[in-house]
């Protein structure tokens, strides 16, 4: 079965003719809608894309603290710490450190480890749907060029 094809770029009817569309804002726009997709994917267990995330990344470095999971994510300190507050709230994480915001750190607990296997369940299904449509090598060649294109967003 093949995807429906939609033209994000279609959007941009105010560029000039030969003006290409905005890089940054392309991909944004891709990001929203698959969001989007994956958020109403995976709602049943009760956490949307970027808590998942998040709590995954959490998960691989536990302990160590929260400015690398920040940096891995490629978001700012406080943005990672409005993204964490409710998931600690809501008993997914626990945080130290606290009174050392520079070298704070959190920790999945057991109710965050029990959301985590249920969201992936949802996820894998997920995942393996988007990919299925798009193609494996296509997705691969995507994420190879993905990369290039932040690379070509890098400093130096």
């Amino acid at each position: 079965m093949a995807c429906k094809t939609v033209y994000i770029c279609d959007v941009y009817t105010s560029l000039q003719s030969g003006i290409d569309p905005c890089a940054c804002t392309t991909v944004k726009k891709l990001s929203r809608v698959l969001g989007r997709f994956y958020d109403s994917n995976i709602s049943p267990a009760g956490v949307n894309i970027t808590q998942l995330a998040v709590l995954r990344c959490i998960a691989r470095r536990s302990g160590e603290p929260l400015i690398r999971v920040a940096e891995e994510m490629e978001m700012d300190r406080t943005s990672l710490y409005r993204a964490i507050a409710p998931m600690i709230r809501d008993g997914w994480l626990v945080s130290a450190d606290a009174s050392r915001a520079r070298f704070r750190t959190a920790r999945v607990t057991k109710k965050g480890h029990q959301l985590l296997v249920d969201a992936n369940k949802y996820w894998a299904t997920v995942q393996r749907n988007v990919i299925g449509k798009f193609g494996q090598k296509e997705y691969e060649l995507l994420l190879t060029e993905l990369n290039r294109l932040a690379d070509c967003a890098g400093e130096g």
